[in-house]
């Protein structure tokens, strides 16, 4: 792969890591810098809000419309109703018609929010697969399109072995997205002029199976890109934590809490996650990220900053910097921003252990034990000593308790 991409789109995406795989990679930069290139990504409805394993695909197709090109939003209307088996172990959950559009309905806000829409040459284009592929044919769609494609073909990729290596059963309804997939590239091809299909590096195959027919019928020269998928120091997916998916939908997860993700992410991290999720120059952020000991703590609060900044706009910024520094003081304090749980009086006394696991602050009741042995679990500021300590009624004193697990994660309980 060319390390020296000269094009201004290919060679911010390849600076900041969001370049992982690609076909003809050299041809594809020379396009870059002599036409105004339309390209998309796909987004299956399988959940009413994305999450923030997301933000890498939408991140790529911001930088695509800055640099004066045409993103285009694919909603998988139609394909989620079948549901990707890439690298999954399992076969995913039916959704019906309903439950598919109340999915769209979630997560169609948030590209708002990172795009601009319109009629112009570099504008984002919204699309839905459900108004091409419900209405497809199956004898004709087979006859005219699934002659292009071999299963032999079709078995190499990584996607399908992994699932068929471990003995888990692969429906033939799984089998069929790919082909619906690679319909999708050809379509947007043949109805917006599209040239180039990006994703997850997990989505490879499903990329190229979708360059290969596009490229037969049309007879023209199609690509696909792949970013890497986003981890942590430790391996695993950004954004996996004891409470959950890190959902992008404020409803779901509120701009204080989505603020606090960022600012507690593992220091290892923060160069590369400035550079993926934030538009700060690369100069900028080489200094961040070399700086040691607490002082690293001031780049976390940028790119909290910058990160809810460009999903949630700066004016939630000022509440959330209040909360943050005032957490525990209950006068005066901006508390509206935290995570919250609701707990009804009919439930009080309750133990203290429940709430932390029932809230998410805790995966279990051991780890509240070890928690609170090691004075990590708090109630208003005042360590937890009893494991089996009881919430009760006088604790809410104005209708709130203030709950944490040490100094990062905190819960408003709220007395209906």
């Amino acid at each position: 792969m060319s390390s020296s991409l000269k094009s201004e789109f290919l060679h911010i995406l390849q600076e900041r890591g969001f370049v992982y795989q690609a076909t003809d990679l050299e041809q594809l930069d020379a396009l870059f810098q002599k036409e105004t290139v339309t390209g998309y990504t796909g987004f299956d409805a399988t959940a009413k809000s994305l999450q923030v394993g997301n933000l890498s695909a939408l991140m790529v197709l911001r930088w695509m419309q800055k640099c004066g090109h045409r993103p285009i939003v694919l909603i998988g209307g139609g394909t989620s109703r079948i549901g990707d088996p890439s690298f999954r172990q399992s076969e995913r959950p039916l959704m019906t018609l309903q439950q598919v559009q109340e999915n769209i309905d979630g997560i169609s806000k948030v590209f708002q929010k990172v795009l601009t829409f319109g009629q112009g040459p570099s504008d984002a284009l919204f699309v839905n697969n459900a108004d091409w592929l419900l209405s497809l044919g199956y004898i004709e769609f087979l006859r005219d399109y699934g002659r292009h494609f071999t299963v032999n073909r079709m078995l190499s990729f990584d996607s399908v072995k992994t699932r068929l290596d471990k003995d888990e059963p692969l429906s033939f309804l799984e089998f069929n997205y790919m082909l619906l997939q690679a319909y999708d590239f050809y379509h947007l091809h043949k109805e917006f002029g599209c040239i180039l299909q990006m994703g997850g590096s997990d989505q490879w195959g499903n990329i190229v199976n979708g360059v290969e027919l596009t490229r037969k019928l049309s007879q023209k020269a199609v690509f696909g890109l792949t970013s890497p998928l986003v981890t942590d120091a430790s391996g695993r997916k950004l954004g996996k934590s004891v409470d959950g998916a890190i959902w992008l939908d404020p409803d779901m997860r509120s701009p204080y809490d989505y603020w606090q993700f960022w600012r507690n992410v593992d220091d290892r991290d923060v160069g590369k996650l400035l550079r993926r999720f934030t538009e700060l120059p690369l100069d900028e952020i080489a200094k961040l990220e070399a700086l040691q000991g607490a002082e690293i703590n001031e780049a976390k609060k940028i790119l909290a900053d910058e990160a809810t900044t460009l999903l949630h706009g700066r004016d939630v910024l000022d509440s959330i910097h209040s909360t943050a520094s005032s957490v525990f003081s209950k006068e005066g304090a901006d508390l509206s921003n935290l995570p919250t749980f609701d707990l009804a009086p009919s439930r009080l006394p309750i133990a203290l252990d429940d709430v932390f696991v029932e809230s998410g602050l805790c995966a279990s009741k051991g780890e509240f034990k070890r928690l609170v042995a090691g004075g990590g679990a708090k109630i208003d500021g005042l360590p937890i000593s009893d494991p089996k300590q009881l919430l009760t009624e006088e604790a809410f004193s104005d209708q709130k308790v203030i709950l944490s697990v040490g100094k990062k994660n905190f819960l408003k309980v709220n007395l209906l």
